[in-house]
């Protein structure tokens, strides 16, 4: 009986440490707090760069989407204006999106106007598997004063998927399509998935032309 007593006794620790295996698991407190803040700062971004889209992103004039670049250009004449921002429009016929029939169209040089015509493709998606883009089509305007230069960026238009032979495509204006009215929801919060995603790389592809225009003229977009 001693021995048995003796032998329980021993096996205790070996019972306590194995009951001990078994815990509840702890809550990294810090770690929730980290991600926490991660995800609400990529809401927060997310947010601040949807705005950039959102109301007022798409001016009209008359009915008509006209973008418009107004801007001094301190110690410049008209003629150098003008002669800077042709070859930025030139240089931009050249790029690999545009098409072969992307051209200066016509100019004034006695009063520093420049017209030019492009047609080029506006990807919204390319990977491996797919690529989903569409022709677009617009005209820029451009004007040159002493000190100054005035750019528009008019006349857009879109043929979405004309080439596919199981739709019909889509041939519409800029106008019909990406305004406020036709590409945003009832609050103004939020971009219809169709009509804002033209919208969307409308505005981006406007933002990198006018820059471009900027940068030839040595001055801040």
């Amino acid at each position: 009986m001693k021995k048995i007593i003796i032998a329980l006794l021993a096996m205790l620790p070996l019972a306590s440490m194995a009951q001990n295996t078994w815990e509840a698991p702890t809550v990294d407190s810090t770690q929730i707090k980290a991600e926490q803040a991660k995800k609400a700062k990529a809401e927060a971004q997310k947010k601040l760069e949807d705005a950039k889209y959102l109301a007022g992103a798409v001016p009209e004039i008359d009915g008509k989407v006209v973008f418009t670049l107004d801007r001094n250009v301190p110690g410049k004449t008209a003629d150098q204006i003008y002669s800077a921002v042709y070859g930025a429009l030139q240089a931009l016929t050249q790029e690999q999106c545009e098409f072969p029939n992307s051209k200066i169209s016509v100019v004034n040089k006695g009063e520093h106007t420049i017209a030019a015509r492009y047609k080029e493709w506006l990807v919204f998606q390319s990977s491996f598997l797919s690529l989903d883009r569409t022709v677009f089509n617009y005209t820029i305007i451009a004007q040159a004063t002493d000190g100054h230069i005035h750019c528009t960026m008019e006349r857009i238009s879109y043929q979405y998927e004309m080439d596919r032979g199981d739709s019909e495509g889509m041939s519409v204006k800029a106008d019909d399509w990406i305004t406020d009215k036709h590409a945003l929801n009832k609050k103004k919060t939020k971009l219809y998935k169709g009509s804002g995603k033209f919208r969307r790389k409308t505005i981006d592809r406007k933002d990198n032309i006018f820059d471009k225009i900027c940068k030839a003229l040595e001055i801040k977009y």
